[in-house]
């Protein structure tokens, strides 16, 4: 945050508010010749600008910057509270018009609007590069999660986007899609220096989840013989994950929407309040419209978690990552057991995606783990898996010999599957640029972009 004023009373007076009220890093600029090039040498994400300063007035700083750096929002404050000015200021493209003296929470809360939207296009801009370049800058953060699919690539860019964002986030998908593998990789990216702590929110009663999250005093109720931090104090300059978030009671809701709302909470019998930094990440199982259409889960608290949100899609409509998470699972389940490794042929493979894993990733390894422990060292076998039926013969096993459509896929793909991958091949050999990709394939740019959106879907 960029704060400029030829006052330095004002100066230190806004700064001071700003940082009370957890807007961090502010810098501050009185000679407003220097606001241009100080913002063309270092990351801003919004400006405060004074109107009437000596040397450069504030509507030619204005103009350069919603000129040079569109996307950094100007908030204009001044004495100069006719209207006129105020138009002027808008019609220049100043995200909002403050006039001096400024109410204090008036200001706090145009800043952090300022911010967000500063944020979000930040984080624009960062997935439209990921999407053209199909890279992952942090890839170590997610080796830990086996996926080849095109939907969970564009999940883990969204997390490298979100990353340094403080705001909560909220996964959704079913029972076993690997929430909270994904809460941990939002951790890992962020790079915060506290911990990773988890919570199960399932079957907490109100005390016991107040007790849990934000600890109590020593004597604040019969048993209390010593003081209690309570999670959140634990998660300190890191990341509290808040899992089955959706079977929260109405009672906690309300303490978890004080906290996410004012990063501020008390411990049980104490009036002593405290602050927290933890980063919150929540996820559920659960259809949250309908548990606000029942009332069973807050409007408010919704919209304060799903500051940034995603849902993992169930293992069933990512089928590519079936082969890749078999293999996985057989080699480390081997190796625990002292075995030898088993293979996997293609027609086990081909048969487990013909299955609709209701419990998903982690019914599939439990699967696997049966039938490496049932298994001598042997190739698996479909008998190995037991409910999982044999796949409908497409094509004749002859064909896999040397068929090159099997060497690229490892089985005989569908058209759905060749055509995304002369997609992403095209894609690649452009660098991204979608009218070359487009001339490469014989398809109308339109088209190409069509297909495009669909797979990212």
């Amino acid at each position: 945050m960029l704060l400029v004023d030829d006052e330095p009373g004002i100066l230190t007076e806004v700064s001071l508010l700003l940082a009370s009220s957890d807007v961090q890093q502010v810098a501050t600029l009185s000679d407003s010749r220097k606001v241009v090039g100080y913002v063309k040498e270092h990351k801003v994400s919004s400006v405060i600008l004074d109107w009437v300063m000596p040397h450069v007035s504030g509507a030619e700083i204005l103009h350069a910057l919603t000129s040079e750096h569109p996307e950094i929002p100007v908030i204009v404050m001044t004495a100069m509270g006719d209207v006129e000015t105020a138009v002027a200021c808008m019609q220049q493209g100043a995200f909002d018009f403050l006039t001096k003296p400024v109410d204090p929470n008036r200001l706090v809360a145009s800043v952090k609007k300022a911010l967000q939207v500063s944020e979000l296009g930040r984080q624009n801009l960062m997935l439209k590069d990921y999407l053209l370049a199909d890279t992952l800058r942090n890839p170590d953060a997610f080796a830990g999660i086996i996926a080849t699919s095109k939907k969970m690539r564009g999940i883990f860019q969204y997390i490298e986007a979100i990353a340094s964002s403080r705001l909560p986030v909220l996964i959704t998908g079913e029972t076993g899609v690997g929430k909270e593998l994904l809460a941990r990789a939002v951790h890992d990216v962020s790079g915060v220096p506290g911990p990773f702590i988890s919570l199960n929110a399932a079957g907490l009663d109100d005390f016991m989840f107040s007790d849990t999250l934000f600890g109590h005093k020593k004597g604040a109720f019969t048993g209390a013989d010593s003081k209690r931090d309570g999670l959140i104090a634990a998660a300190a300059g890191g990341t509290l994950f808040l899992d089955e978030i959706g079977d929260l009671n109405l009672a906690s809701q309300i303490k978890l929407l004080r906290l996410l709302q004012e990063r501020e909470y008390y411990r049980i019998g104490s009036d002593l309040l405290l602050k927290s930094d933890a980063r919150i990440v929540a996820a559920s199982n659960m259809d949250f419209a309908a548990l606000r259409s029942a009332g069973s889960f807050r409007n408010d608290l919704y919209f304060r978690l799903c500051a940034h949100e995603f849902r993992v899609p169930p293992l069933r409509e990512r089928l590519e990552d079936v082969g890749p998470l078999v293999d996985y699972f057989a080699h480390n389940i081997a190796l625990q057991q002292g075995k030898a490794v088993p293979a996997v042929p293609h027609n086990v493979i081909a048969a487990l995606e013909q299955y609709r894993f209701p419990g998903n990733v982690r019914e599939l390894y439990n699967m696997v783990h049966h039938a490496v422990t049932c298994n001598e060292g042997q190739p698996l076998t479909l008998s190995d898996f037991p409910g999982v039926a044999a796949a409908p013969a497409l094509v004749p096993e002859q064909v896999d010999a040397g068929n090159p459509l099997f060497a690229l896929f490892g089985k005989f793909p569908t058209v759905l599957q060749v055509e995304e991958y002369l997609i992403a091949e095209a894609m690649k050999l452009t660098g991204g640029n979608q009218t070359q990709a487009a001339e490469l394939l014989g398809l109308a740019r339109p088209t190409l972009n069509k297909r495009l959106k669909q797979e990212r879907q």
